[in-house]
């Protein structure tokens, strides 16, 4: 198939970033972390986590973190929330769009959020219609999609039913995530075609870490069959804290190159995210996760 015109990043490395990250990010880094990246062109940043601070200390500032980014007319600024109780207080400040999070791994979904994949489904329906009348849009992410460190492989058959319910839920967009980052190209082109099946591909997007260096490879083989917005997190950051050895998200800055390389836009100036992975590494206190980033530097 014809690879897609135009990709929509959806940039997730102030959340799924750094939720995982070990150094506590202040605040003000944090805000200044969002407002560099929705300069850059990206459309769409995932500012923060109102999750629990005491499941996600590293985000126990959100509401702090919302109220204080310069929001940008034309950039979506999602944030993450696992009930009603954290929709209400991302409302408080003003979100307008929010993402809930399952994964197709019972096993896995147990380990993360102390519930099996029927009841996280069922405390999100109070979300999605609470939603609904506020007129709020919502993000769905299906993690394990392609292996879990618990129950090892994840029948495809399970990603599809919950990629479904949360499409019919309302969520307008389904994220598919391997986020142990076990997956390779062809397991990757299965996955997406058997939730396609199901759920229309411009209603899908990917989600790959690059544990084992295949994150570039498995996007690549995804755009091949037709979705065109691919989630990544600047300077590679994340990882998973329920599966060991996992790596962080695939690099925006790599993505980036790619995608421009292969003539697909994306309205992002990459020297900018360049910059900004660079500056946020500084503030980690460790390399940067982007290959393109370090290669730059030693040019």
């Amino acid at each position: 198939m014809a690879l897609p015109s135009m990709v929509r990043i959806v940039e997730v490395g102030p959340r799924d970033g750094l939720q995982n990250e070990s150094a506590m990010v202040p605040t003000a880094a944090k805000i200044e972390l969002v407002d560099r990246l929705s300069a850059t062109g990206l459309r769409t940043v995932e500012a923060t986590s109102f999750v629990s601070p005491k499941w996600v200390p590293q985000l126990a500032d959100a509401a702090e973190v919302f109220a204080g980014i310069a929001r940008r007319p034309g950039v979506a600024y999602p944030v993450l929330v696992p009930n009603l109780q954290g929709y209400e207080r991302a409302r408080a400040v003003g979100a307008d769009e929010v993402a809930v999070f399952t994964a197709a791994s019972d096993a896995f979904n147990r380990r993360n959020t102390n519930a099996g994949i029927d009841e996280s489904l069922e405390r999100f329906a109070p979300v999605l219609e609470r939603a609904r009348v506020d007129g709020v849009r919502v993000r769905g992410y299906v993690s394990t999609v392609l292996g879990c460190p618990y129950q090892g492989a994840v029948p495809l058959a399970d990603v599809v039913r919950v990629a479904r319910a949360l499409h019919a839920m309302g969520c307008y967009e389904v994220s598919l995530g391997d986020t142990i980052g076990v997956g390779t190209p062809a397991k990757a082109r299965d996955m997406l075609r058997a939730v396609a099946a199901e759920v229309p591909m411009p209603a899908l997007a990917i989600h790959f870490h690059d544990t084992y260096g295949q994150a570039l490879a498995n996007v690549l083989a995804c755009l091949e069959e037709g979705v065109a917005v691919v989630d990544a997190a600047v300077s590679g950051t994340g990882g998973c804290p329920y599966a060991r050895g996992a790596s962080g998200n695939l690099a925006t800055e790599d993505l980036v190159y790619m995608l421009h390389g292969l003539g697909i836009a994306t309205g992002v100036d990459l020297d900018a995210l360049v910059d900004t992975g660079a500056w946020l590494s500084g503030i980690l206190g460790r390399a940067t996760g982007s290959r393109v980033t370090r290669a730059r530097a030693t040019a």
